[in-house]
């Protein structure tokens, strides 16, 4: 009689855990769990960094290259400009004045040296003049008021085959250096 009571406990707890089975199977069916969303999450992120560091090794392969204009441009005939005068055709294009005294011609860069702004050509008071800090020049392009530290500079120039004005504004002469005397900083005529 003692076994009866022992197949009777086992009877009862059986439904118990056919109750704990039939609860979890009660939930819905997801096709992914926490972990597996996590995971996925991981490797995309994984790859995604894997494609970005990718994509920047190719760029490396094509140099990046910036397409400059020549420094060397033609400004018309020497008898286009007219003696004891300061043209201002290039200064907005190329930032050049170009001079015409009684020897020759002879470019001056519109460049301030104190900062780097662009002066004015002040025909009624034959000076450049500079807007930012009141720079001032000579025609010729020697400072003589405000901060700028130095003469203003001149650049190449020559005589091209076709009969115009070739201007190089990648060779500069100074004054301080005495340079304003060498050959290509100005044009005899």
């Amino acid at each position: 009689m003692a076994e009866t009571p022992e197949v009777e406990k086992t009877a009862a707890d059986k439904p118990k855990a056919k109750a704990k089975k039939d609860k979890t199977e009660q939930q819905p069916d997801n096709l992914y769990s926490r972990r597996d969303f996590f995971s996925f999450a991981g490797w995309a992120s994984f790859m995604g960094a894997l494609g970005l560091s990718s994509v920047y090794f190719l760029r490396l392969l094509f140099p990046r290259v910036l397409f400059e204009p020549s420094p060397i441009f033609k400004a018309g005939k020497p008898s286009d400009y007219t003696v004891g005068d300061v043209s201002t055709k290039w200064v907005k294009d190329q930032r050049v004045w170009i001079v015409r005294d009684e020897e020759g011609i002879y470019v001056i860069f519109a460049l301030c040296t104190h900062l780097g702004c662009t002066p004015r050509w002040l025909k009624t008071e034959s000076k450049y003049k500079c807007p930012c800090h009141g720079s001032g020049f000579t025609k010729i392009g020697v400072n003589f008021e405000g901060p700028a530290p130095r003469a203003l500079e001149r650049l190449k120039i020559t005589l091209g085959p076709d009969g115009q004005i070739e201007i190089d504004k990648s060779k500069k002469f100074l004054y301080e250096k005495d340079e304003w005397t060498k050959p290509e900083a100005k044009l005899l005529i």
